[in-house]
């Protein structure tokens, strides 16, 4: 008998079968973050699926169990320590200083390809978190404006001076953000302060202008 292909779940589905007091937003949030890895993982090379599971099997504790046997019975029986077992590699070993040393660098480069996928994969992230971060900047320098404008319409008072509100609806330029980040020692904390203390004076100027 033919079998049917099951379908995968639609978002909506999902959203429906998420546990109960999830908000929406979340679960979405959520779904989004899935389906892009699973793309990530999908569009993988075959190298790159072989370099992953190299990877992570070398990684696991079996291998290490393993390779702890492997060379416990191979220096043992080579210094004659197991009866029955005639040495096949004398001291000082070099048959498996050989082996060793090959099992490292292909180790090696399959754990680098491993690496550079990631690399990769954290710089997707990366501008995608840059990409989102301008555009909610922008998003909250129309806001300011549009509760500036409220407030002087509806002659609110406010905590705030219009030069504050003004200075902070500037746009950013992010090509003189960054050459001012240049101004900071590598592994100082100064500019994630920084940019703390700006989100957190937009965030004043919200509060202040409702």
């Amino acid at each position: 008998m033919p079998t049917r292909k099951r379908k995968a779940p639609s978002p909506a589905a999902v959203i429906e079968d998420a546990p109960a007091g999830s908000p929406q937003a979340l679960e979405e949030n959520i779904e989004a973050i899935k389906n892009w890895e699973r793309a990530a993982v999908h569009h993988r090379s075959r190298l790159e699926q072989l370099s992953d599971a190299i990877t992570r099997i070398a990684a696991s504790a079996a291998v290490l169990i393993a390779h702890v046997i492997w060379f416990a019975f191979w220096i043992l029986a080579n210094l004659s320590l197991i009866p029955g077992v005639p040495p096949f590699d004398p001291f000082p070993f070099p048959l498996l200083t050989m082996t060793v040393s090959l099992e490292a660098i292909f180790l090696s480069l399959f754990v680098l390809a491993s690496q550079n996928r990631m690399a990769h994969q954290a710089d997707k992230r990366a501008n995608l978190d840059l990409q989102i971060d301008l555009l909610a900047e922008r998003e909250m320098t129309v806001v300011l404006q549009l509760l500036e404008e409220i407030a002087a319409h509806l002659k609110v008072p406010v905590s705030v001076t219009r030069e504050q509100v003004r200075d902070l609806v500037k746009k950013i330029d992010v090509h003189t953000l960054t050459d001012r980040m240049e101004e900071f020692p590598e592994g100082s904390s100064s500019v994630k302060t920084n940019e703390a203390a700006s989100a957190g004076d937009r965030h004043a100027g919200l509060n202040a202008l409702r």
